[in-house]
């Protein structure tokens, strides 16, 4: 049986993981204003990945016979001054996801649910691929710089990603 406590804080990760979904469809929106195709395919890759996880949770909750409870999304600040000023703001929101991922470790410790223990330990390793991916852009966008170049070969790169791996993650076939 899952306590009230860690049913209430799950259900608010849940909602935190559908708003980083919402926020990464926002940079993708953004990138497409500013013909940044291979970006706004990265973006948008990143938010069915967010899907993945809020669904994650979903199923985990449900899982334990808890009400799931959905909460209304927040629209979404779409401007950015440029490209690492988005992926910076991406790393700062992945930091906060972290934080956020260890308050529900430490509580689920705290009130011993070592089965939302141990469900929680995939977004603790997930969480530290998603900041070192954005500091990794982040880095090639500093060598960059405002080169016209190094911006369309990155853009091209980026646009690479797929969602085959967030649609993995929800259990769905890639397409």
């Amino acid at each position: 049986m899952i306590s009230d406590r860690m049913l209430k804080s799950l259900n608010e990760h849940l909602n935190i993981e559908f708003q980083s979904a919402y926020y990464y469809l926002a940079m993708s929106a953004y990138f497409l204003r500013e013909d940044f195709k291979g970006f706004a395919q990265w973006m948008r890759a990143q938010h069915g990945e967010e899907m993945a996880h809020a669904m994650k949770f979903y199923d985990f909750i449900d899982d334990r016979n808890g009400t799931i409870e959905l909460q209304t999304l927040k629209s979404e600040d779409a401007n950015w001054d440029s490209p690492i000023h988005a992926f910076q703001c991406a790393l700062a929101h992945e930091r906060e996801v972290t934080s956020r991922i260890y308050d529900l470790v430490d509580l689920s410790l705290e009130v011993r649910d070592h089965a939302s223990n141990t469900f929680l330990q995939w977004f603790v390793t997930e969480q530290v691929e998603e900041e070192s991916t954005a500091n990794d852009i982040i880095q090639q966008l500093k060598l960059i710089g405002e080169d016209g170049n190094g911006l369309f070969m990155l853009d091209r790169e980026l646009g690479q990603r797929s969602g085959v791996r967030a649609q993995n993650e929800a259990g769905a076939q890639p397409a």
